[in-house]
């Protein structure tokens, strides 16, 4: 494995409403290798963008990072001033926001928002600002970028406009790329577009990236090693083809089989039962027990994210001693979902 760019550990993100504490990230561990892709996958409120934006200490009031570590080549960011978060935002890292019609500013033109990178990172005047921002418009394949650099958001299209949120975020060739779900809304065609653009320009910068999504075929297509987050919590972290071939974790696998499959006769797919609980109702324990096929009585305590012997870390009793379940419960079947 490659050296690490960021290495988070314990990150724990709370929200303190009405006298009570709501744990949206909770004790999230995981590595981003240089020049590599990271997904972050699971279903809405799993607390995935929560934490993309803790990394960039962007959390606001109610909320607040109370614990863990986000190192960035080997800096403390969790203990770092307000001003030097302003020159690592947009400069060091970059972050593709979700819906690029809100993350854009109706009244200024592309133009304009471009140039505030280049003013802020670093110090360009008016006139090379607006030029290098037709490079980068012309970069991440925007037709015509000496006449869009003059138009406002609503003049582009929902594809166009994802192109200009990659272009903002790359403008100063950052080091960590966070995709906050840079193809939601997207059709098909211009979500390939999207993600085979963010690859290329990867290999062309040599940057990082951490691919936040809930779509498991992009993760298939775009990623490297793969976080699979639940309730707060990474339940299982490994490299993407391990992950793929032996998912170890019972949410991983309910993930992968209400998916599709070309490889094996399937009449219809197979849905986790039940939904994501509100962070304010988590069950005490392993959060995924009351959805779990396989849950125990030993799951109403919460288990330890642990290295497999394949290299997977889990966060499940199935894999201990102490599992007091039924023994030998084949997880995931490759010939027949589970």
């Amino acid at each position: 494995m490659s050296e690490n760019i960021l290495d988070i550990k314990d990150l724990r993100t709370s929200f303190f409403v009405e006298g009570s504490e709501v744990r949206a990230v909770d004790g999230v561990t995981f590595q981003v290798p240089e020049g590599k892709t990271l997904g972050i996958v699971g279903e809405s409120g799993s607390g995935k963008s929560i934490t993309a934006l803790s990394i960039l200490q962007l959390i606001e009031r109610p909320g607040e990072i109370v614990g863990g570590s986000i190192n960035f080549k080997g800096e403390e960011l969790t203990e770092a001033k307000n001003a030097r978060m302003r020159d690592i935002r947009g400069n060091e890292i970059s972050m593709i926001f979700q819906e690029p019609m809100t993350s854009l500013n109706p009244v200024y033109t592309i133009g304009q928002q471009l140039r505030e990178s280049y003013k802020i990172h670093q110090g360009l005047g008016k006139k090379e600002g607006t030029k290098r921002a037709i490079e980068m418009l012309e970069l991440v394949g925007i037709p015509s970028p000496a006449k869009r650099v003059d138009q406002y958001p609503y003049e582009l299209s929902g594809g166009m406009r994802q192109r200009v949120m990659i272009a903002m975020a790359l403008a100063c060739r950052p080091e960590l790329l966070i995709a906050d779900e840079p193809t939601t809304a997207l059709d098909v065609t211009i979500q390939a577009q999207i993600l085979e653009l963010i690859k290329e320009l990867q290999n062309d910068i040599g940057m990082s990236v951490i691919m936040i999504t809930h779509d498991l075929g992009v993760v298939a297509e775009t990623c490297d090693y793969v976080a699979v987050m639940y309730c707060g919590k990474v339940v299982e972290y490994a490299d993407v083809e391990t992950l793929f071939e032996n998912p170890r974790h019972p949410y991983t696998v309910g993930l992968l089989n209400s998916l599709p499959r070309h490889d094996v006769d399937q009449d219809e797919l197979i849905p986790i039962k039940g939904s994501v609980p509100a962070p304010d109702e988590m069950p005490t324990g392993c959060r995924f027990a009351p959805r779990c096929p396989h849950a125990s009585d030993i799951c109403s305590k919460l288990p330890e994210l642990e290295t497999q012997e394949d290299g997977n870390d889990v966060r499940c009793w199935i894999y201990t001693e102490e599992w007091d379940g039924e023994k030998g419960v084949a997880v995931y079947d490759r010939e027949h979902t589970t």
